[in-house]
């Protein structure tokens, strides 16, 4: 099993920026990708990015590429979401996800889930 607990949301205006963390235990951290999510009120959870498990592949959701940039360390079992140039539309909880084979959009290939951290975004 893999605990993953995010963190690093909160209350921006338009044009800042947020980091956020997910921070992993247990076991198979380095084994797997690593994607985030996010899921706004009354809408379904979409993909945001995704990380292989050696850190040298990444996909971004069009809506955040050049804005958002995904990493780990997995010295530190932690993968972050760097997010620049923030959007009112980027408002929502965001999760991260871990335990797939592959580096993909696809939520339901993912078997291990955070609880989220929201990210507010003021205009």
């Amino acid at each position: 099993q893999v605990q993953l607990v995010e963190s690093g949301g909160g209350l921006v205006q338009a044009g800042g920026s947020l980091r956020l963390s997910c921070a992993a235990s247990g076991r198979t951290f380095s084994s797997g990708a690593m994607g985030w999510f996010r899921q706004a009120p009354g809408k379904e959870r979409d993909f945001v990015a995704a990380i292989s498990w050696s850190g040298g592949s990444t996909y971004y959701a069009d809506s955040v590429k050049g804005r958002f940039t995904i990493s780990r360390d997995n010295a530190k079992n932690t993968v972050y979401l760097q997010m620049n140039s923030l959007k009112p539309e980027d408002t929502a909880v965001y999760y991260c996800a871990s335990g797939s084979v592959a580096t993909t959009m696809q939520p339901d290939r993912y078997p291990y889930w955070g609880q989220g951290t929201q990210v507010t975004v003021s205009s």
